[in-house]
């Protein structure tokens, strides 16, 4: 008689608000002692609970900024106001508020620069951060095409495409002069930023499309 294998147990339902202590001690101490001297310990005596429980939800600290980081940005709402020159200028603002905080400037370039050696930090950076943004690019294009401002795109996968490079445009742009050159992205930037990004957007062709797609 063959025997039955037992059902396997359930494991623990992770606890909601274990991990939002976590990830809020893990910005809390970017901002006290910066990346280099943040350790798994220290996040874990500051959020009240063992070290284990973060090993069990990331496998190192890079994963843990990583997830710290994005739900900052995942604060960035895309504002309705009127036109998608002043739509924007308003998430770029957003955008670069977000960059300036202590616990974004140091976590992100550090886990950016990790990630040039460790291709699974890579991915898990363009998922948490980049993908989960992306939703800004699409809504804005939505919106502005439902105005008239822009034209639909011409082939179903065409807004994907767009939007990816348009989130690069964007994303490089403010990251550089907020992180690199170390400027402000204060309102007069933003304002000539978004002229210059309209110029490609609004510059269409029929033969070559969307941003000379």
């Amino acid at each position: 008689m063959q025997s039955r294998t037992p059902p396997a147990r359930a494991g623990r339902p992770r606890d909601a608000s274990a991990d939002a202590a976590i990830l809020a001690a893990t910005r809390a101490a970017l901002v006290e002692l910066g990346w280099s001297k943040l350790t798994l310990g220290d996040v874990a005596t500051r959020a009240g609970v063992a070290k284990t429980t973060l090993y069990r939800r990331w496998a190192g600290k890079n994963e843990l900024v990583v997830d710290a980081v994005a739900e900052l940005f995942d604060e960035l709402r895309l504002p309705d106001l009127g036109s998608l020159a002043a739509d924007i200028e308003g998430v770029v603002l957003q955008f670069a508020a977000i960059l300036a905080r202590p616990e974004a400037k140091s976590g992100l370039m550090a886990v950016v620069a990790e990630s040039t050696r460790d291709d699974a930090l890579r991915e898990r950076i363009r998922g948490s951060v980049v993908e989960r943004q992306k939703r800004l690019v699409l809504e804005g294009r939505r919106r502005a095409q439902a105005r008239g401002e822009l034209p639909p795109e011409p082939e179903p996968d065409e807004a994907a495409r767009t939007a990816d490079l348009i989130f690069d445009v964007v994303a490089g742009a403010v990251v550089h002069r907020t992180l690199v050159s170390a400027e402000p992205a204060d309102a007069e930037w933003v304002r000539r930023f978004t002229q210059i990004l309209l110029g490609g957007l609004t510059a269409v062709s029929p033969a070559a499309g969307p941003l000379g797609a």
